[in-house]
């Protein structure tokens, strides 16, 4: 960030779930031209720490945001553009490094193949909206989107990786304009780690996608838009079949590190 100059162009507010490697000093943050710090202390995973930072920068007025993580994977010198589409007009823009001008660098094949082959065209049937990389935090969203009563982003409900999958889903289909950014995003080598077992954390990712598909997370009461009984139906065939593959393909994906 500090590199990229991204202080120059926007504020940068860290949103905290629990760090322990020193990285939070604040002489340090402010000298990187970090503006904010917010520190998670309730219950909850990601879901909850999006949660806190979308409510925080709405309070304070802004009128986009533009989420990244904190892993050093994904190239903040990207930033510009997520909010020159906001300035145009987008509703959710979301990375890909699947899009012609991306780069994915030592993205685990197990991975890679999930996300191309179950995660990207489960949401992209659901939502209507031809997704390519639907798992990544880097994103950016208008203020109307996230105050929509319809799409309402802080319900409990939203606590672990519930969050990300749903808005996915949601958001093409209550008619907002969203759009696509290549990006790169560059792994360590080596293995990734992962806190969670890869069979637990594969039925923990591919149940929180049907549930998001079939629209689980929706506001009830609301229909604007919203699937047929033919889709969830379907979806539901297609992605039961898929958990038959998680014995032959364990480390397929992991909520720790969706992406």
């Amino acid at each position: 960030m500090a590199k990229a100059q991204i202080a120059s162009i926007a504020d940068i507010i860290i949103v905290d779930g629990g760090s322990t490697d020193g990285s939070l000093e604040l002489q340090y943050l402010q000298e990187q031209g970090v503006s904010g710090l917010l520190v998670k202390t309730g219950p909850g995973k990601l879901s909850s720490q999006l949660r806190c930072a979308y409510a925080f920068a709405l309070d304070q007025g802004y009128q986009g945001i533009v989420s990244i993580d904190g892993n050093d994977k994904d190239d903040p010198r990207a930033i510009p553009n997520f909010i020159t589409a906001l300035e145009e007009g987008v509703d959710f823009v979301q990375a890909s490094r699947f899009l012609p001008g991306g780069v994915a660098v030592n993205t685990p094949k197990s991975r890679d193949l999930a996300i191309r082959l179950i995660h990207a065209p489960a949401l992209s049937f659901s939502s209507g909206f031809p997704w390519t990389d639907t798992t990544q935090g880097f994103r950016a969203y208008s203020r109307k989107m996230l105050l929509d009563p319809e799409i309402n982003p802080f319900r409990d409900i939203f606590r672990e990786y519930e969050l990300l999958a749903y808005l996915s889903h949601r958001v093409p289909q209550m008619g907002f304009r969203c759009q696509e950014l290549s990006t790169s995003r560059i792994y360590p080598e080596g293995e990734v780690p992962t806190k969670i077992s890869a069979v637990r954390g594969n039925l923990k990712v591919l149940t929180t996608l049907l549930l998001a598909c079939v629209g689980t997370y929706n506001v009830p009461g609301t229909t604007r838009r919203t699937l047929t009984s033919v889709r969830p139906l379907a979806l539901i065939c297609l992605i039961g079949l898929l958990y038959s593959l998680l014995a032959f393909f364990p480390g397929w994906m992991s909520p720790d590190s969706l992406a």
